[in-house]
């Protein structure tokens, strides 16, 4: 049987490869008709053409899938594998690459740069947009090697410009292609087609001649192939200089905008030309002088880089009127400047502004003091802790391990009864941490707990930026507690946070929740939650997914008097939404926030949108953080008593593009909180400083009327917002500021 099945597979083995074979003979000849009735004149080469002569002996057999190639003709191959996917449909390149990510070839390194350069040739003189885009996407710059010229002095960069293919240009610009360093003025670029027209008409004339002399034959054939391949190459370099000669330099930029980025720097943007008739624009030129007529320059930039058609200018002094163009550059040379709006700028800070007195003038000095108290405490506590660990012989270590094992205390509460506890959520994904009961990871804190646990959750909630130090922290309250009831409360936080640590075996238990989950019972539950990177394995503790989790919990609890645990499996979801949507970060940029307070017997909160926990209901007013001192001062000239939607932008300032941006923000922002432009006639912007939260986010602050700012207990908000708002409590939103900002 083993012979027979040898046999079988062998002979299977030979069918295959024969059928493959004749296969491949029939394409050639499909093909190879097709090159023959293709007309003259058309740009485009036939897939079995050679394209140049050291590209002459390259084989056309199709390699086996999977297998690497191990020659340069697998350039030639990997073009055609990449043609025939997109030539056998009329799908997108996005199906086409997805199509062919599962049989990708695995270029061998010693070949790969040379192999995806030729095939990137070849895709970009067949003008085949599909097969660039997939060798970029499967493929690195580097890897293709797209700036290193072939042996016509060409990179593929310059093919595209010279035979006007924009689309294909600006592809290869975005990955940061460039052109040939050969051409360095516009002389030697044009010497240089001639003579590749030249020496392809020379080489058309000579195989004609050939061909005409020796009749039919092998080896005739082979020259009819060659003497085709020279023709397409001859009229490719016919229309690449006809495209040079034709083409003129380009139009000035659009949209260049000049922005105040810093007290030192300047930013300007600007937006390709309107090209007509004019090849692809490849850099661009930002100059920058003190005088309106650009005599002399103080300083030049070339951008070759056109990913992001931005520039900043630093190093400027301060308070100094720059004037600033902007030039195109293409195949032709250099076009007309096109100078910025506004015209002008001074590089500057709202802190600029004189006569202005720093708002925290001596608090930063007064905390780095306080800080400097609490380093020198905490050193002096770890150098007598470590004395003592290593005063402590190993047998006392080992009892005191094993009595810590077998304690009740430190074991995980099962059931909630009466009672104030604490919890942590570790996920990933979709999976919690539990323990070996398969319950979520609980402690006791205390079996009963006062009518002022908020202000002990809100002070337990900045433990979550100093995990690492509930030892000390411990170690400095034992000292000081006395009977006051809240030291107390918090001495058993800070042992419960300890207890979770020693049973986790990990310092780090995450965020606080935003409020702690209660229920009809009397249990109060404060949850942490921390977003693990891998399915880790923790002390008492295994990984089950959350739906699981949920099934169990339902076939044990009853649902008309859930206990807070079950609220909290009820809400898992929305309670880890929060938690992510909570560590999102702004994009840079300049924000308009809408401030609203509420507040009641023990604590004050914020609105905030839900989407976005950590920072205050806002609209984006620009890209640029910076507000320059004349946008300041005009800010300062703003009365409390004039309407923001009364603001004229039609008055010629220099601040009159941000009047129009803020204005827009203004209505942006009234709409979002569900406030008619009416009713916001007495609203005001905060004048007295940016808010300036790091990473360059900055926030201009619309307060209500000075009576409206913060709605007391039993007073009507007469501004409701939409759904998706939130109110949360002043010190998480202060924690979430910290996190994400600084």
């Amino acid at each position: 049987l083993l012979v027979i099945s040898f046999f079988i597979s062998d002979h299977s083995c030979s069918i295959r490869k024969r059928f493959t074979h004749s296969a491949q003979r029939l394409s050639q000849k499909i093909q190879q008709s097709q090159c023959d009735a293709l007309n003259e004149d058309s740009g485009q080469l036939p897939p079995t053409l050679k394209m140049t002569q050291q590209m002459h002996n390259l084989s056309l057999l199709q390699t086996k899938k999977n297998s690497g190639p191990s020659s340069p003709n697998a350039a030639k191959r990997l073009y055609r594998n990449l043609s025939e996917k997109l030539k056998g449909s009329h799908t997108s390149f996005d199906e086409a690459y997805f199509r062919a990510r599962s049989d990708r070839l695995s270029l061998r390194k010693t070949s790969m740069n040379f192999q995806c350069n030729e095939a990137m040739f070849e895709a970009v003189e067949q003008q085949d947009l599909d097969a660039v885009q997939i060798l970029l996407y499967q493929y690195t710059p580097e890897e293709l090697d797209l700036n290193t010229p072939n042996s016509e002095g060409l990179t593929p960069l310059d093919i595209a410009i010279l035979t006007n293919n924009v689309p294909i240009a600006r592809t290869l610009l975005q990955v940061g292609a460039k052109e040939s360093p050969h051409f360095v003025n516009m002389e030697s670029r044009s010497a240089h087609l001639s003579t590749l027209v030249q020496e392809a008409q020379q080489r058309v004339t000579e195989l004609s001649a050939q061909v005409m002399n020796e009749g039919l034959g092998m080896d005739n054939t082979e020259k009819e192939k060659q003497l085709k391949a020279w023709e397409w190459r001859y009229r490719l370099y016919k229309r690449m200089k006809a495209g040079y000669e034709h083409a003129r330099a380009p139009e000035a930029p659009t949209s260049v905008c000049l922005m105040v980025t810093s007290s030192t720097s300047l930013t300007v943007t600007f937006q390709e030309p309107l090209s007509v008739n004019s090849a692809v624009v490849t850099k661009y030129k930002v100059e920058w002088s003190c005088s309106e007529d650009f005599c002399p320059l103080v300083g030049k930039i070339i951008i070759d880089n056109l990913q992001s058609l931005r520039c900043t200018i630093t190093g400027l002094r301060t308070g100094q009127r720059y004037y600033v163009h902007v030039s195109a550059y293409n195949m032709r040379g250099w076009g007309p400047p096109h100078k910025s709006t506004p015209a002008y700028a001074s590089p500057s800070n709202w802190k600029d502004c004189s006569g202005r007195e720093p708002r925290h003038r001596g608090h930063t000095e007064a905390l780095e003091r306080l800080l400097q108290q609490v380093r020198a405490a905490h050193q002096h506590y770890n150098c007598r802790e470590s004395s003592k660990l290593q005063n402590a012989g190993r047998k006392q270590s080992v009892s005191r391990s094993l009595k810590h094992l077998f304690h009740s205390s430190n074991k995980f509460v099962k059931n909630l009864k009466r009672g104030l506890y604490l919890s942590v959520i570790f996920f990933y994904k979709d999976n919690l941490l539990v323990t070996n009961e398969d319950q979520i990871p609980i402690v006791e804190i205390d079996d009963s707990h006062s009518s002022s646990v908020m202000q002990d959750f809100l002070w337990f909630t900045k433990l979550s930026c100093m995990w690492d130090d509930i030892r000390w922290l411990r170690q400095n309250m034992s000292i000081s507690v006395s009977s006051s009831t809240a030291l107390q409360a918090r001495q058993k936080m800070l042992s419960a946070a300890a207890q979770l640590q020693n049973l986790l075996g990990t310092h780090n238990l995450g965020r606080v929740y935003y409020e702690p989950l209660k229920d009809r019972h009397g249990n109060i539950l404060i949850v942490t939650l921390r977003e693990v990177e891998s399915l880790y394995s923790y002390f008492n503790g295994k990984w089950m997914q959350i739906s699981k989790l949920q099934s169990q919990r339902k076939s044990l609890s009853t649902p008309e008097e859930p206990t807070a645990l079950d609220i909290l499996l009820i809400t898992i979801q929305d309670i880890l939404s929060y938690h992510k949507r909570s560590q999102q970060r702004l994009p840079p940029g300049l924000y308009l926030g809408y401030l609203k307070l509420c507040s009641s017997v023990d604590q004050i909160k914020v609105l905030v949108l839900q989407k976005l926990p950590n920072v205050l209901c806002h609209v984006k007013i620009r890209d640029n953080s910076n507000v320059s001192k004349d946008e300041w001062e005009w800010i300062q000239t703003l009365s409390g008593s004039e309407s923001v939607e009364s603001m004229d932008h039609t008055s010629d300032c220099p601040t009159q593009l941000f009047l129009y941006e803020l204005q827009m923000a203004v209505k942006a922002l009234l709409k979002q909180i569900n406030l008619p432009p009416h009713q916001a006639k007495h609203f005001r912007l905060y004048t007295q400083e940016v808010l300036e939260l790091g990473h360059n986010v900055s926030f201009l602050l619309l307060l209500p009327a000075s009576d409206d700012v913060c709605t007391a207990p039993g007073q009507n908000n007469p501004y409701t917002p939409h759904s998706g708002f939130l109110n949360l409590p002043l010190q998480m939103f202060e924690l979430g500021i910290v996190a994400c900002f600084t």
